[in-house]
């Protein structure tokens, strides 16, 4: 459905290193470096976090989140405590989510520029 999702960056160093660190904690390798800031590529999806294209400084969407597949418990609270020891804040901390008849694991982070991310693991994944 898409070919990728990209954030925005105020200071791309800075989420870079967020990135690499939280999504690091999924299985997810290092962001491929670009000018301004990195692109993540795994199981055929596309993350990229850069500085805008304008030159205007980057805001979050309120009310939107992208979320991220993990595939163990003990996954997510690396994501979560990754995220947190390099500039993330807490919007959630891990633990179990009603979804609905679906049960599943989760945690909630804003990454340094106030992006709201997530990361689940499904039942029966």
């Amino acid at each position: 459905m898409f070919t990728h999702v990209m954030v925005g960056a105020n200071d791309p160093e800075k989420s870079v290193a967020f990135y690499n660190a939280a999504l690091g904690a999924l299985g997810i390798a290092e962001g491929q470096k670009t000018p301004v800031g990195a692109f993540y590529s795994h199981n055929g999806g596309n993350f990229g976090v850069s500085a805008p294209s304008n030159g205007e400084a980057a805001t979050y969407a309120n009310g939107g989140t992208i979320g991220f597949q993990a595939t163990s418990e003990d996954q997510i609270d690396a994501f979560h405590a990754a995220g947190m020891a390099n500039g993330g804040t807490c919007e959630g901390a891990p633990g179990p989510r009603g979804m609905g008849d679906m049960a599943s694991y989760g945690a909630y982070l804003r990454d340094p520029d106030g992006n709201k991310i997530c990361a689940f693991v499904m039942p029966g994944q």
